[in-house]
Protein backbone atom coordinates (compact mmCIF):
# COMPACT_ATOMS: atom_id res chain seq x y z
CA UNK A 1 0.00 0.00 0.00
CA UNK A 2 2.67 2.43 1.09
CA UNK A 3 4.46 1.90 -2.64
CA UNK A 4 0.96 2.79 -4.51
CA UNK A 5 0.79 5.92 -2.30
CA UNK A 6 4.30 7.02 -3.06
CA UNK A 7 3.88 6.27 -6.80
CA UNK A 8 0.91 8.11 -6.88
CA UNK A 9 1.86 11.14 -4.50
CA UNK A 10 5.26 11.21 -5.16
CA UNK A 11 5.74 12.28 -8.27
CA UNK A 12 3.27 15.60 -7.68
CA UNK A 13 4.90 15.81 -4.11
CA UNK A 14 8.28 16.12 -6.59
CA UNK A 15 6.66 18.63 -8.68
CA UNK A 16 5.59 21.13 -6.24
CA UNK A 17 8.64 21.43 -4.17
CA UNK A 18 10.74 21.89 -7.00
CA UNK A 19 12.79 18.32 -6.46
CA UNK A 20 14.67 19.52 -3.84
CA UNK A 21 14.49 16.64 -1.51
CA UNK A 22 16.24 14.27 -4.56
CA UNK A 23 17.87 11.36 -2.73
CA UNK A 24 21.24 10.86 -3.44
CA UNK A 25 21.95 7.49 -5.79
CA UNK A 26 24.74 5.44 -3.76
CA UNK A 27 28.03 5.61 -4.83
CA UNK A 28 28.61 2.39 -7.08
CA UNK A 29 31.30 0.01 -5.69
CA UNK A 30 34.16 -1.29 -7.27
CA UNK A 31 34.25 -4.56 -8.07
CA UNK A 32 37.27 -5.37 -5.72
CA UNK A 33 34.79 -3.97 -2.99
CA UNK A 34 31.89 -5.72 -3.76
CA UNK A 35 33.42 -8.82 -3.34
CA UNK A 36 34.91 -7.56 -0.13
CA UNK A 37 38.51 -7.50 -1.01
CA UNK A 38 40.96 -4.51 -1.24
CA UNK A 39 42.31 -3.40 -4.64
CA UNK A 40 45.71 -5.15 -4.21
CA UNK A 41 43.46 -8.26 -3.23
CA UNK A 42 41.22 -8.06 -5.96
CA UNK A 43 44.95 -7.84 -8.63
CA UNK A 44 46.49 -10.76 -7.27
CA UNK A 45 43.02 -13.16 -7.35
CA UNK A 46 42.60 -12.25 -11.25
CA UNK A 47 46.02 -13.10 -11.53
CA UNK A 48 45.51 -16.60 -9.74
CA UNK A 49 42.88 -16.95 -11.90
CA UNK A 50 44.62 -16.08 -15.16
CA UNK A 51 47.00 -18.61 -14.41
CA UNK A 52 44.86 -21.39 -13.64
CA UNK A 53 43.47 -21.21 -16.40
CA UNK A 54 46.12 -21.09 -18.71
CA UNK A 55 47.36 -24.20 -16.84
CA UNK A 56 43.23 -25.75 -17.09
CA UNK A 57 44.09 -24.97 -20.75
CA UNK A 58 47.53 -26.47 -21.61
CA UNK A 59 46.43 -29.25 -20.10
CA UNK A 60 43.17 -29.99 -21.86
CA UNK A 61 45.43 -28.99 -25.30
CA UNK A 62 48.60 -32.00 -23.84
CA UNK A 63 45.31 -33.95 -23.44
CA UNK A 64 43.90 -33.97 -26.92
CA UNK A 65 47.30 -34.41 -28.36
CA UNK A 66 47.52 -37.39 -26.55
CA UNK A 67 44.47 -38.97 -27.75
CA UNK A 68 45.19 -37.71 -31.37
CA UNK A 69 48.44 -39.35 -30.94
CA UNK A 70 46.32 -42.78 -29.96
CA UNK A 71 44.62 -42.22 -33.06
CA UNK A 72 47.38 -41.77 -35.41
CA UNK A 73 48.63 -44.74 -34.19
CA UNK A 74 45.75 -46.88 -34.81
CA UNK A 75 45.73 -45.81 -37.90
CA UNK A 76 49.44 -46.67 -38.65
CA UNK A 77 48.27 -50.30 -37.14
CA UNK A 78 45.19 -50.53 -39.56
CA UNK A 79 46.49 -48.63 -42.10
CA UNK A 80 44.02 -46.07 -42.60
CA UNK A 81 44.21 -42.65 -43.95
CA UNK A 82 46.03 -39.70 -41.89
CA UNK A 83 43.84 -37.06 -40.35
CA UNK A 84 45.36 -33.56 -40.59
CA UNK A 85 43.00 -32.41 -37.46
CA UNK A 86 45.52 -35.21 -35.27
CA UNK A 87 48.64 -33.56 -36.87
CA UNK A 88 47.56 -30.33 -36.13
CA UNK A 89 46.39 -31.27 -32.24
CA UNK A 90 49.97 -32.84 -31.73
CA UNK A 91 51.38 -29.87 -33.53
CA UNK A 92 49.67 -27.30 -30.72
CA UNK A 93 50.65 -29.40 -28.25
CA UNK A 94 54.21 -28.44 -29.49
CA UNK A 95 56.54 -30.76 -26.99
CA UNK A 96 56.51 -34.41 -27.96
CA UNK A 97 53.55 -36.19 -26.92
CA UNK A 98 54.15 -39.77 -26.02
CA UNK A 99 51.33 -42.49 -25.52
CA UNK A 100 50.35 -43.18 -22.14
CA UNK A 101 52.13 -45.84 -20.51
CA UNK A 102 49.06 -48.64 -20.23
CA UNK A 103 48.29 -47.94 -23.88
CA UNK A 104 51.70 -48.53 -24.86
CA UNK A 105 52.35 -51.87 -22.68
CA UNK A 106 49.49 -52.71 -24.42
CA UNK A 107 51.23 -51.76 -28.01
CA UNK A 108 53.70 -53.79 -27.08
CA UNK A 109 51.99 -57.06 -26.12
CA UNK A 110 49.83 -57.22 -29.35
CA UNK A 111 53.51 -56.29 -31.61
CA UNK A 112 54.75 -59.99 -29.31
CA UNK A 113 52.20 -61.81 -30.59
CA UNK A 114 51.62 -60.54 -34.40
CA UNK A 115 55.59 -61.43 -33.92
CA UNK A 116 55.19 -65.03 -32.99
CA UNK A 117 52.76 -65.69 -35.46
CA UNK A 118 52.98 -66.27 -39.45
CA UNK A 119 51.25 -63.53 -40.36
CA UNK A 120 53.10 -61.24 -38.33
CA UNK A 121 56.21 -62.34 -39.90
CA UNK A 122 54.67 -61.77 -43.20
CA UNK A 123 53.29 -58.68 -42.89
CA UNK A 124 56.95 -57.55 -41.10
CA UNK A 125 59.08 -58.53 -44.97
CA UNK A 126 59.52 -55.12 -46.56
CA UNK A 127 59.82 -56.76 -50.09
CA UNK A 128 56.58 -59.57 -50.13
CA UNK A 129 54.55 -59.08 -53.08
CA UNK A 130 51.40 -60.80 -51.75
CA UNK A 131 49.81 -61.00 -55.32
CA UNK A 132 52.83 -62.80 -56.00
CA UNK A 133 52.47 -65.41 -53.24
CA UNK A 134 48.84 -66.12 -53.86
CA UNK A 135 49.64 -66.72 -57.98
CA UNK A 136 52.20 -69.36 -56.71
CA UNK A 137 50.00 -71.07 -54.21
CA UNK A 138 47.33 -71.49 -56.30
CA UNK A 139 49.46 -73.08 -59.21
CA UNK A 140 50.71 -75.45 -56.90
CA UNK A 141 47.19 -76.31 -55.85
CA UNK A 142 46.45 -76.82 -59.65
CA UNK A 143 49.69 -79.01 -60.09
CA UNK A 144 48.68 -81.24 -57.36
CA UNK A 145 45.00 -81.63 -58.89
CA UNK A 146 46.40 -82.43 -62.21
CA UNK A 147 49.01 -84.85 -60.28
CA UNK A 148 46.59 -86.71 -58.49
CA UNK A 149 43.84 -86.83 -61.83
CA UNK A 150 46.85 -89.35 -63.43
CA UNK A 151 47.87 -91.43 -60.47
CA UNK A 152 46.25 -94.29 -60.90
CA UNK A 153 46.23 -95.60 -56.98
CA UNK A 154 43.97 -93.15 -56.82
Amino acid sequence: MAFLVKQILGDKLKDITGGLAEETPEVEKSEAEAKGMTQEEFVQYQQQLAEEKMERDANFVQRKAERATVRTHLRDKYRLPKSVVDETQIGMAGKDVELPEELAKMIAEDEEENQLSFLGQLTNIQNVDIDQLKDKAQTTLEELKQSTEKCDVM
